[in-house]
């Protein structure tokens, strides 16, 4: 066992040092990687899904879910509706969109991280106006001075791009994933104007509306979410595979009646000691899954009276056993403290 001090970095002394360089390798679930932009056939260009399913994915798909996850799942396929998922944080909510397109081979999943002031336009497009304006200024004084660069209709594509809802709704033979991630974080008003959109899988850009009697077959090229050009007909996006859809809430709040009877409801319980295990070996591996059986059970047992979140059994298992510090029991608890407590 090593020393108090010997697995700090940061040691408080006031004196320059290159200790930074005896840093360990990130946990997989913080390791951005950086990779530059992803080839079009790649499912996860992000990295994103490595971070959610763990660096060990291979060890993780020998979890199976419980009976009722997987049917709840599978009806909202069949359906074409979308599935409310609500649970305590670090249930695995937002694991299950990454899983669902992982297995089924449904490419990167587009997630929209909702907050309280996210409206339905930032998840359908963003139009930039005041870009569009600099460059209408710019053409016209360029024709003043008789040099070309007169803005075309076709152009105003140029300035739209989908959001994450948006994108999910293209035309596609296959549907895409979108991962509305904490829906109770969002103001009184989205859970119902989110309604019409998932009920009808279309939307309008009025902004190519307008134009679209000017356009070449009615069409414009805008960026998607994932960077790519798309064509949209006559001004409207309407989907042909309805996206598979997650909404994830930590139960903070009530969602009205009308946006309840058009989603299937699932709720994730307490993870068992077997799926707290297998989602420590999905990212830290065998060994640590080992090592840390201990503070599974210490967890599990907090967890009856506490509310506790799996991100945090994570967290000290991999410091505890990357640093390997004298006092191991002492910092986890440090690190798992209960989310209920009194402030």
């Amino acid at each position: 066992m090593s020393e108090p001090s010997e697995w700090l970095i940061y040691r408080g002394a006031g004196e320059p040092h290159e200790g930074i360089e005896q840093l360990p390798p990130p946990p997989p679930w913080r390791d951005f990687g950086g990779r530059g932009a992803p080839a079009p056939d790649e499912q996860d260009g992000d990295g994103s899904a490595d971070r959610r399913l763990g660096g060990y994915r291979h060890i993780a798909e020998l979890h199976r879910p419980g009976a009722e996850e997987l049917e709840m799942i599978n009806a909202a396929l069949y359906l074409r509706r979308p599935l409310l998922v609500t649970g305590s944080p670090g249930a695995g909510k937002s694991t299950l969109a990454h899983s669902v397109a992982h297995e089924l081979g449904l490419g990167r999943v587009l997630r929209w991280p909702i907050v309280s002031r996210s409206a339905l336009q930032d998840g359908l497009y963003h139009y930039d106006a005041i870009a569009r304006l600099q460059d209408v200024q710019i053409a016209a004084h360029s024709a003043a001075a008789g040099a070309p660069g007169a803005e075309s209709a076709q152009s105003v594509g140029s300035y739209i791009r989908l959001g994450p809802l948006g994108t999910a709704l293209l035309p596609s033979d296959r549907p895409r994933v979108l991962l509305i991630d904490e829906l109770d974080k969002s103001d009184i008003d989205l859970p119902n104007d989110l309604l019409n959109v998932l009920e009808e899988g279309e939307f309008a850009i009025p902004e190519l509306e307008r134009i679209a009697d000017r356009l070449p077959d009615g069409e414009a090229e805008v960026l998607d979410d994932d960077g790519n050009k798309v064509k949209v007909r006559g001004g409207r996006v309407q989907c042909r595979a309805f996206p598979f859809v997650v909404l994830t809430s930590n139960g903070e709040r009530d969602f009205p009646a009308p946006l309840m009877r058009r989603c299937i409801h699932l709720e994730l319980g307490r993870p068992d000691h077997q799926r707290l295990a297998t989602f420590v070996r999905a990212h830290l591996g065998d060994e640590a899954a080992r090592s840390g059986d201990d503070l599974i059970a210490h967890f599990l047992e907090r967890s009856r009276s506490e509310l506790l979140a799996t991100d945090q059994l994570l967290n000290a298992i991999y410091l505890t056993d990357a640093a390997a510090p004298a006092g191991r029991d002492r910092l986890a608890d440090l690190l798992i403290q209960r989310l209920d407590r009194p402030r």
